[in-house]
């Protein structure tokens, strides 16, 4: 019963999100809490549920001064000459700027840590698409497949928790699965391509002008009717545009900037400081050290960059609560849905749905499929640490896993490495707080970026689970 629901509970929640019945918030709380209630846990949830608060306690407190150190930086104008360097190189060409998105957060996400990387990957480049009108759904989607990639390094948790798990080093685990890892970031450059040449054609096929601006009524049948229409409501929103209803019930779809005059990189803010761009580089360049060298508590390394850019840059009380709010919607709208996602957690790990599901899984291979047991886990990994927490899956379900695995010779390290191919995919789930963190900094609704993604990053995996075969980092069977 505990694996039927389970299962189901996921699905209810992937569905009212993607059909854009509820908001995710509002499905990570009551969706857990009623398959909670149906799967006997009664008033049990409320520890439940307080226990898994605490464990993402850290983790809100983390990306709340993370929004805000950046946010500040944004502000202040540091990343400003960034973006004049990459509007200068990759142009107006839409190709050029998706591989570039997909080249910017590769090259960020090397330090393992997928919020810091889409922090500075939306700040350096949603500007970019905003003014040429393309969907920021398409920044999300090449995002994520290139940090989910890049999630199998050594330094980063799923391999160290494999490690860990199954008493094996990690570098053992990772070296063997470099033919992989360059497999897996080709395709996500192609699927980046691919989007990015993509690009035009769906403008043209927005309005009859070929940009995304003017009148609705100018747009294909298709995407016409009446402002009560879900559908073509709900095929603009997709696009990243709005649909507004000018007087007289005139529809029209509102245009993206034309410059960043008005957008949160405005060359002539009130909160720049020209002057104190080295001081604001040196503080951001301490704080990614502090970062790397993992000496204090990520959230209070925040918290420190965020106390002391406060107080350089806004020295007034009044414009540094000024500032605090300012940046107070981004920080609500992501740390809310972190802390609605412990409902989720709490439910699964409470009930003991996680590991029942595991278990099943595990139960159903047949005996003359032993041997197949490596694959069977790489297969498993892709849906397995989306629908569970990376720490359910590597130290409640892949123990049972390799455990299973070793009556058929496949040694533990062969079972890492199989286990962590599902990463693409892994990063995508609605309990990783750096993809809601993602989606809300680039506005885009989350069920519209899994519509987008979810394909893509499952070929992703399976292709690095097949270079994992020809090259014998993952045995076929033994």
């Amino acid at each position: 019963m505990l694996v039927a629901l389970g299962f189901a509970m996921v699905l209810a929640f992937m569905a009212l999100i993607m059909t854009r019945t509820l908001t995710p918030m509002v499905a990570l709380i009551l969706v857990p809490t009623l398959f909670g209630l149906i799967a006997g846990a009664g008033f049990g949830l409320g520890d439940m549920i307080t226990k898994s608060l605490a464990g993402i306690a850290s983790t809100a407190a983390l990306l709340m001064f993370a929004i805000m150190f950046f946010g500040i930086m944004i502000d202040v104008g540091l990343f400003d000459p960034l973006v004049r360097w990459v509007t200068r190189l990759l142009g107006d060409d839409p190709a050029k700027v998706v591989v570039g998105t997909a080249l910017l957060v590769g090259a960020v996400s090397l330090d393992g840590d997928g919020s810091t990387a889409f922090i500075i990957t939306t700040s350096a480049m949603l500007p970019l698409y905003l003014r040429l009108g393309m969907s920021p759904v398409v920044l999300t989607c090449v995002a994520g497949l290139m940090n989910g990639t890049l999630n199998i390094v050594p330094w980063g948790g799923p391999t160290a928790r494999a490690a860990s798990a199954l008493s094996v080093e990690a570098s053992d685990i990772f070296v063997p699965l470099l033919p992989s890892l360059a497999v897996g970031l080709a395709l996500a450059l192609g699927f980046a391509w691919l989007l990015g040449i993509g690009e035009p054609r769906r403008l043209a096929s927005l309005v009859s002008v070929g940009t995304a601006r003017g009148s609705f009524l100018d747009a294909p049948p298709a995407l016409r009717g009446s402002e009560a229409d879900p559908g073509a409501r709900a095929a603009l929103r997709t696009e990243g545009l709005v649909l507004t209803t000018a007087g007289g019930g005139v529809q029209r779809v509102e245009s993206p900037p034309t410059s960043l005059t008005g957008t949160v990189l405005d060359p002539a803010r009130a909160s720049l400081r020209p002057r104190l761009i080295w001081v604001n580089l040196a503080l951001t360049l301490a704080v990614m050290t502090l970062l790397v060298v993992n000496v204090l508590p990520l959230a209070f390394v925040f918290m420190i960059g965020a106390g002391v850019a406060l107080a350089i840059n806004f020295p007034r009380v009044r414009a540094q609560a000024d500032e605090i709010v300012a940046h107070a919607p981004a920080i609500v709208g992501v740390v809310s849905m972190v802390v609605a996602a412990a409902v989720l957690v709490g439910v699964l790990k409470g009930t003991g749905m996680d590991v029942r599901m595991g278990e099943w899984i595990a139960d159903l291979v047949p005996a003359q499929l032993g041997p197949f047991f490596a694959v069977i886990t790489g297969l498993l990994s892709i849906p397995m640490t989306f629908f569970a927490s990376n720490d359910a899956f590597y130290y409640g379900i892949l123990p049972i896993l390799s455990r299973s695995a070793a009556q058929y010779g496949i040694s533990p390290v062969e079972m890492a490495r199989a286990s962590v191919v599902g990463q693409p995919v892994h990063l995508q789930s609605p309990l990783v707080p750096a993809i809601l963190l993602l989606v809300t900094l680039a506005s885009v609704n989350l069920g519209d970026h899994h519509r987008k993604v979810l394909w893509r990053a499952v070929v992703v995996s399976l292709a690095m689970l097949a270079v994992a075969l020809l090259t014998g980092a993952v045995p076929l069977m033994h």
